[in-house]
């Protein structure tokens, strides 16, 4: 085995049984092909399912095989009119799965995202009954402020130029704490416990996927 996939299995074996302590379920896989995998047998053929924004679930496949006849999946609003968000959103929010990526998972086992508009992270806190999370190890924080460090720094900056956002991260490549009308950094969630037993369910995956 490389050193960086040993590395990755030693330190998600690590991680595991801290994500347990805090009610969350969580496996390896070594490869975004076995997560794929592992993510679709979690699901019931026939099941609603929606996703939030992630290149992490397009990068795995995992995007493409929720569209697929053997789901009825519900797609994010992309509309202008609010009116029709908030009709889509309510939809997702009655799906029996949600997905999504996390921004960073740190050595304790807690969850660190950030969000702009907040309906990924809304999501995640109270609405479908199953949320299932995949992560590269990649993602990997130990404390929380270098989760957060990382997710200013590491992930909004490119999600910014992604999404053609003007703020100052997307033109320099670092935070710059900005309250510019298209931050996306609006929200700071930090997940340090399930309430409920089995809802929320973590894919870890051996490979650097999303930002």
């Amino acid at each position: 085995m490389l050193p960086k996939k040993e590395y990755y299995k030693n330190l998600a074996q690590t991680v595991i049984p801290r994500f347990a302590r805090r009610n969350m379920e969580a496996v390896y896989c070594e490869t975004a092909e076995e997560a794929r995998e592992t993510v679709l047998a979690m699901i019931p053929l026939g099941s609603t399912v929606t996703n939030g924004g992630s290149a992490t679930l397009d990068e795995t496949g995992i995007l493409d095989a929720l569209k697929s006849d053997a789901y009825r999946y519900v797609p994010r609003s992309y509309s202008s009119d609010p009116r029709e968000v908030q009709a889509q959103f309510a939809l997702q929010a009655q799906c029996d799965y949600f997905l999504m990526s996390t921004n960073a998972f740190t050595a304790d086992g807690e969850l660190v995202n950030i969000d702009g508009n907040s309906n990924r992270l809304s999501m995640l806190l109270y609405g479908p009954s199953h949320v299932i999370i995949v992560a590269g190890m990649n993602k990997f924080a130990k404390t929380r402020e270098d989760a957060l460090n990382r997710v200013h720094n590491m992930a909004s900056p490119p999600n910014c130029v992604r999404l053609n956002k003007n703020t100052p991260c997307a033109a320099t490549g670092l935070c710059g704490d900005c309250q510019s009308p298209d931050c996306i950094c609006c929200q700071e969630v930090i997940t340090r416990r399930s309430m409920a037993d089995g809802r929320i369910r973590i894919v870890l995956v051996g490979e650097e996927l999303g930002f």
